[in-house]
């Protein structure tokens, strides 16, 4: 069982893989209402990219992490695929997704780490 930070390290690993872009980590363990510790969310250029990157997720984290998502949502259109971790929630999303949701204002107080893109 991985620590949640060897998780989220693990789930970037997947989403470098396959060339996510914008790769941002919202550090939510402070804030009392948030679903979980972290969101790790990325941008994918397409619908057959966002699956990709979705995919490399599932695999480096059961590898490296042995760890499994409890849930998948939002693989039918590709558009914003998210999967829970519990302590982890990532979200894959194609730019006008991203743009339209702006998940990581969503809490003011969070904190915002961005990891530079992996040409």
């Amino acid at each position: 069982m991985a620590t949640t930070q060897q998780l989220v390290d693990t789930i970037i690993e997947g989403i470098h893989e396959k060339k996510g872009r914008s790769v941002v980590t919202v550090n939510l363990q402070h804030i009392d209402t948030a679903p979980c510790a972290y969101f790790v969310i990325c941008t994918g250029g397409s619908p057959q990219q966002v699956d990709a990157i979705c995919d490399s997720v599932e695999e480096f984290a059961r590898i490296h992490a042995g760890e499994k998502p409890a849930a998948i949502c939002g693989r039918q259109n590709a558009e914003w695929i998210a999967l829970d971790y519990g302590t982890v929630m990532v979200h894959v999303l194609l730019p006008e997704a991203r743009e339209h949701y702006d998940l990581e204002n969503l809490w003011d107080d969070a904190e915002l780490q961005q990891f530079a893109d992996i040409d």
